[in-house]
């Protein structure tokens, strides 16, 4: 399609747009009906808008951002000198698709010239985004020779969450949030069994735990709390969960209990001649189990004593156990924390390793982000070192080799008081798990 009737286009369909705008919203708002603006502004009016402005500006920008390349010229050899004649170079940008809209911006794919590579693009995002008046430019190159640039017209993880959400449909699946895109932002520790979650002081890692507890509360499983700052966290929860360990003492107890209950669930698959419990009879399979840790320090850091640095390595041990036992065996187990690294003791690396989702909160300093995300994808740690304080509860989520921005819900004390009292009673099966934690340490449901 020429470019002219692509613009012509691209206009019209915008002047359509802001005339049904003028014409119904208030004849709308007057009959006392609630108009959300963004979606359907979005495909009468943005997107034309954005799609034109693209348009209209790609071959300036990939001119001034080194992404254009410039034909060879006409060349004669006369004498022994070689004399250049013919026209100027031509910068000739790089061919670009349709932008495909979305729900929240549009996706573009941009075929490289012969000898281009995807890092000008990269550097080029911030331009982008001045040039389209865009909220953010996110680029990718998932195949060789091609560019794919993701445009968000304006950020989905702005504004409060609705009270009222409704409940995930599987079992241990939880809206936890939103994603970039305005989609919801969905925990399924079926397909990802375990969980890191990392990120500086008040930027968001209680919040999005607490959104999960309240998610799960609601289901048939087993929630296991260990918050060492005293329990002043999970302890929302407590009669909710079935046990809560409160001091490292308490949590080796607790992670004990656990790694007992993990070997019974293995002699009953092994009895059953199955692989997994998900395989067994729903008369005969064990309720799920979600380990929650929160401050994953406060398990390692040891003050010198023989005694601190023995709970130390029994926490560490315990913990890898859990980890790479319990994903067949429904024991699942969500550890938080500011750092993740082996400066705070042995086996965090490997216990990290063993925690295939990944979110990375605010951080402090670029290691922490590299500690997190750096082994799935390094554009994921420069994008969550990017995240200000003014982004309370975004984080950058990493599964699989794919990462996308995110916020977690808002919960407050009072919500999470209420959940904890008007949910189901944990699975009674479990209960054997409070008879390892000592009266100290835990609080029994």
């Amino acid at each position: 399609m020429p470019a002219s009737l692509v613009v012509w286009f691209l206009s019209a369909l915008l002047i359509v747009g802001v005339l049904t705008q003028s014409w119904w919203e208030p004849r709308l708002a007057a009959r006392g009906v609630h108009v959300r603006r963004w979606p359907w502004r979005w495909w009468l009016v943005g997107y034309p808008e954005t799609a034109l402005r693209i348009w209209t500006t790609w071959r300036r920008l990939a001119h001034l951002n080194g992404l254009s390349v410039s034909t060879a010229p006409d060349r004669r050899l006369l004498g022994r000198d070689l004399v250049v004649q013919g026209q100027a170079l031509r910068p000739k940008a790089p061919r670009l698709s349709w932008p495909t809209p979305s729900r929240n911006g549009v996706v573009l794919r941009v075929f490289l010239h012969p000898g281009q590579t995807p890092a000008p693009y990269f550097a080029a995002a911030s331009a982008m985004e001045h040039a389209w008046r865009v909220y953010g430019v996110r680029v990718t190159s998932p195949r060789r020779g091609q560019v794919v640039i993701h445009v968000t017209a304006r950020d989905p993880l702005t504004g409060d969450a609705p009270s009222a959400r409704t409940p995930a449909p599987a079992l241990l699946s939880v809206d936890v949030g939103r994603i970039e895109d305005g989609e919801p932002w969905v925990i399924d520790l079926r397909r990802v069994p375990h969980w890191l979650i990392t990120g500086a002081t008040q930027s968001g890692k209680s919040s999005l735990l607490a959104a999960l507890v309240r998610g799960l509360a609601s289901q048939p499983v087993g929630l296991v709390g260990i918050d060492c700052k005293g329990g002043m966290e999970l302890g929302l929860f407590g009669p909710r969960l079935s046990a809560l360990a409160i001091d490292r003492v308490s949590a080796v107890s607790l992670l004990s209990g656990v790694v007992e209950e993990i070997q019974a669930r293995m002699r009953r698959c092994r009895e059953m001649g199955k692989r997994s419990v998900w395989e067994l009879p729903d008369e005969q399979r064990p309720m799920p189990l979600v380990v929650i840790v929160d401050e994953l320090a406060e398990l390692y850091l040891t003050d010198g004593s023989r005694q601190s640095k023995d709970e130390a390595e029994q926490c560490g041990t315990l913990l890898l156990r859990v980890a790479q036992l319990g994903a067949a065996l429904g024991v699942h187990l969500v550890v938080a924390g500011q750092r993740v690294g082996s400066d705070i003791g042995p086996r965090v690396t490997a216990l990290r390793a063993q925690l295939g989702g990944r979110v990375a909160h605010r951080a402090h300093d670029e290691a922490s982000a590299e500690m997190t995300l750096g082994d799935i994808n390094p554009d994921a740690v420069v994008t969550a070192q990017n995240i200000t304080e003014d982004e309370q509860g975004v984080a950058v989520v990493a599964t699989g080799g794919r990462w996308v921005r995110a916020r977690s819900h808002l919960v407050s004390a009072t919500d999470a008081t209420e959940v904890a009292r008007i949910s189901a009673p944990p699975n009674p099966l479990l209960t054997t798990l409070n008879s390892a934690v000592p009266e100290k340490g835990g609080d029994a449901a």
